[in-house]
């Protein structure tokens, strides 16, 4: 009798176990699901891509953005464009990744042309500044910009330019220079600058920053950013914070989860604030992909 009881209590036992695990699995299996779902890239296919600033920053944009985009299989006919009218200094290659001396554009062009190979879209280079007499032709309506340049009459005019957009996605970044007392190069910020059906859904670059909004000088040409460089350094880390930050952005509003219009940053502290929070998240605009 005792012996009956065991088997009984035993079979039962597996029973309820072969009960329980496929409720278990499918809690497994849905969890991955949600995810990427939450998580998925809602770019259109033929997006265009825009980095404007080849330096410290821009570099590691692109290493980042550019594996990305490769993982990103659905966006057929994506363009990357690189813009840049600077050459590469050897003396900044401290914090500068560049395998040949020439056109910064140019070269990282090749070079990701290399590391991304195959690549399902284009990779282009513009061996030009961004000024007033070429600014309509280098950002359109329906861009997204990554603004990695080191002064701002640039992000002065490209601000104002994406303002008259009907649709853009600006991420712009910059860290301080190393010049003490005043200044330690630990800091850093990034502003985003998102436009949809011809409004503003997150704040122009200019409208809480007057050092933009105020910003006069030569363009580059004028003082280029490797220039600025050698007179006023920079530390790498910071650079590579920044670029974080605008990767993340990006990421952020790619996935339409972005609910802020502004990051800032401070390398020493370890510390990240997102500012500006939005109302609700920014959905991604299905943009046009005509060049």
């Amino acid at each position: 009798m005792v012996s009956g009881i065991k088997k009984t209590k035993t079979k039962a036992r597996k029973s309820a176990k072969r009960s329980k695990a496929p409720a278990k699995s499918r809690r497994v299996a849905q969890q991955p699901t949600v995810v990427q779902d939450e998580l998925a890239c809602q770019l259109a296919r033929g997006a265009r891509l825009k980095i404007i600033g080849l330096g410290g920053i821009g570099c590691i944009v692109l290493e980042f953005l550019g594996r990305y985009l490769k993982s990103q299989r659905h966006l057929e006919g994506m363009r990357l464009v690189l813009i840049d009218g600077d050459n590469f200094e050897p003396a900044n290659d401290q914090r500068m990744c560049f395998q040949t001396l020439g056109n910064k554009a140019e070269v990282k062009t090749a070079e990701t042309l290399k590391s991304l190979n195959p690549f399902h879209g284009s990779i282009v280079a513009v061996n030009q500044y961004v000024g007033e007499e070429n600014i309509g032709d280098l950002i359109k309506s329906g861009d997204h910009v990554f603004l990695c340049v080191d002064n701002h009459p640039t992000r002065r005019l490209v601000a104002e330019h994406c303002q008259t957009l009907t649709e853009v996605a600006l991420f712009s970044g910059g860290n301080e220079g190393v010049d003490p007392p005043r200044e330690r190069g630990v800091y850093g910020n990034v502003q985003i600058h998102i436009r949809k059906d011809n409004r503003d859904v997150t704040a122009p670059l200019t409208r809480f920053h007057p050092e933009i909004a105020q910003a006069e000088g030569d363009l580059p040409g004028g003082p280029n950013c490797g220039e600025l460089a050698l007179s006023t350094p920079q530390i790498l880390f910071a650079n590579l914070a920044v670029a974080s930050a605008m990767c993340s952005s990006f990421f952020a509003y790619a996935t339409g989860n972005l609910h802020y219009q502004e990051v800032k940053l401070d390398i020493l502290e370890n510390r990240l604030l997102p500012q500006l929070s939005l109302s609700k998240d920014v959905s991604v605009p299905q943009m046009s992909a005509r060049t």
